[in-house]
């Protein structure tokens, strides 16, 4: 009997102890690290923080601050996208105003010209110019690139 309860306290129950501490500090802290990611890692800073909070070390408010930006950054990453989306998409829509814009006034310049309001008389191949000088093209509107210049 003393030499089982003398094998027992000797040896199984260090070993037991032994086991138990390779479990927790090795399989799980391994198991733990693997999970760990750095969304998991920034979550547990302002944890951090509420802990020497607690303590009654003081802390400068820049750093409560962090601690409180850090503990809502789902919510601050997301107000974040939606502003530079929100950028972005109002820019695609001035883009597509300015282009549409730009193809109106090109259409309406291209209309005035086929119009031709200055001159009522239509102007044949055969008839003849009365001052005698070259004709001149630089009074029609000039197309460039998408763009009416008059």
């Amino acid at each position: 009997m003393w030499k089982a309860l003398w094998k027992k306290w000797t040896i199984d129950k260090p070993a037991m102890l032994g086991d138990w501490l390779w479990e927790v500090f090795v399989v799980q802290l391994a198991a733990l690290l693997d999970q760990l990611t750095l969304r998991r890692t920034i979550a547990l800073i302002p944890i951090v923080i509420l802990i020497l909070a607690h303590h009654g070390i003081p802390l400068p408010p820049e750093l409560m601050f962090a601690g409180d930006l850090l503990a809502y950054i789902d919510i601050v990453s997301v107000l974040l996208l939606v502003s530079v989306l929100s950028r972005a998409a109002i820019l695609y829509i001035i883009k597509q105003v300015i282009a549409r814009i730009t193809t109106l006034a090109s259409s309406l310049m291209m209309k005035t010209r086929r119009l031709d309001f200055r001159h009522r008389r239509q102007h044949g191949p055969g008839r003849k110019r009365l001052t005698g000088r070259p004709r001149n093209d630089d009074d029609e509107p000039a197309v460039t690139s998408g763009l009416a210049w008059a």
